[in-house]
C-alpha cells in the first residue's frame, strides 16, 4: 500500500500531534471560539459570512438569482471568511454558527435576528422566505428538489473531505483511500448522469435549489476543475452532467454569485465583499490593486 505503514488504533484516542496536511493548522477535536472577534455588519438585512468554496458558493447564487427575480428583499453584505487564518473561529462566528463552518446567515429582517447554517438550511430558508423561490409547491416536485438537495448534502463530504482530502492534500498518498473515495465519486457522477438522461435539471423541469447546491461541486468536478483530478476521474465520461453543467454555468446569477468572498484565481473574478449590486463593475480586485 503506498504511504502507508502498521498501525494499531490505540484503546483511546488523543490529541497529542498535528493531523497533517493542507489544513493542519485549523483542524482540532473541540469546538468553540479560540478568540474574540466581533463581525462586521452592513446595510442590509441579510448578512453572510462565507467564502467561495463550493458550499459558499451554493448561497451567493442563490442570492443573486433571488435578486435576478425581483426580489429587492434579498440585497445582502457578504463578509469574507479567511478560514485558513481561522475566522470562522471568532466569536462572532461561532455565534451564527456554532459548528465553524461556512457559510453563515444572519437575517435581521424581523424583530429578532435568525441565524441560519448549514448550506442546504440557508438555501431552503431563503426559498421559503421568499415566496417559494426556485422551490417548487407541488408535492411531488418538491419532494423531489428536496431529495436531490439532501443527496448533495449526503453525498459531498465524500467528494471533499474523502476524495479531495487523500487525492489532494493528505501529506502522504494511501492508495486504498484514494481508491475507496474515488469509487464512490465516480459512483455519483454516475448517479447525476443518469438522472440528467431523463431530465433537464434534477427535479425536473425546472431549475431550483438542488441544482444550486450540486452544480458548485459537481459541476466544477466535471469541468475539471476541482483537485485537478479531472483526468484521474474521467469526468468526460459523464455527457449528460456536462450539459447540466454548461447550461447553469451560463446564468448571468451564477456568474455573478460564483465571484463573491472568492479570494483566489483572476483579480477581475474575485469579488471579497459584496454590499451592492454596483460592486462587481467597481470593486473586483483587478481593479482595487495597485497597477504593477
Amino acid at each position: 500500500m503506498n504511504g502507508t505503514t502498521a498501525y494499531t488504533p490505540p484503546t483511546v484516542w488523543s490529541w497529542n500531534k498535528e493531523s497533517g496536511g493542507r489544513f493542519a493548522n485549523i483542524n482540532r477535536p473541540i469546538a468553540g471560539a479560540t478568540h474574540d472577534k466581533d463581525l462586521p455588519t452592513g446595510k442590509h438585512p441579510l448578512q453572510l459570512y462565507s467564502l467561495a468554496t463550493p458550499n459558499g458558493v451554493k448561497v451567493t447564487v442563490m442570492l443573486e438569482e433571488l435578486l435576478a427575480l425581483g426580489h429587492a428583499g434579498a440585497e445582502y453584505d457578504a463578509w469574507l471568511i479567511r478560514i485558513n487564518d481561522g475566522d470562522q473561529f471568532g466569536s462572532g462566528f461561532v455565534a451564527v454558527n456554532p459548528n465553524s463552518k461556512i457559510p453563515a446567515l444572519l437575517d435581521r429582517s424581523g424583530a429578532a435576528p435568525v441565524r441560519v447554517f448549514e448550506s442546504g438550511a440557508i438555501l431552503q430558508y431563503l426559498a421559503e422566505k421568499f415566496g417559494g423561490a426556485f422551490l417548487p409547491a407541488e408535492r411531488a416536485a418538491r419532494a423531489e428538489c428536496l431529495s436531490w438537495l439532501f443527496w448533495q448534502m449526503g453525498s459531498a463530504p465524500y467528494l471533499g473531505g474523502g476524495f479531495g482530502h487523500f487525492y489532494a492534500y493528505a501529506p502522504t498518498k494511501i492508495e486504498y483511500a484514494i481508491d475507496r473515495f474515488a469509487m464512490e465519486v465516480k459512483r455519483q457522477l454516475d448517479v447525476l448522469d443518469r438522472r440528467l438522461a431523463e431530465s433537464r435539471y434534477l427535479a425536473g423541469s425546472e431549475y431550483t435549489i438542488a441544482d444550486m447546491a450540486v452544480w458548485p461541486w459537481y459541476g466544477t468536478l466535471a469541468k475539471g476543475q476541482l483537485y485537478e483530478a479531472g483526468e484521474f476521474l474521467q469526468v468526460g465520461e459523464y455527457k449528460n452532467v456536462l450539459r447540466w453543467t454548461d447550461e447553469i454555468a451560463q446564468r448571468p446569477a451564477v456568474q455573478r454569485g460564483r465571484m463573491v468572498n472568492r479570494a483566489w484565481g483572476q483579480p477581475s473574478s474575485q469579488l471579497h465583499e459584496r454590499h451592492d449590486a454596483s460592486d462587481f463593475d467597481t470593486r473586483t480586485q483587478d481593479k482595487l490593486q495597485p497597477p504593477a
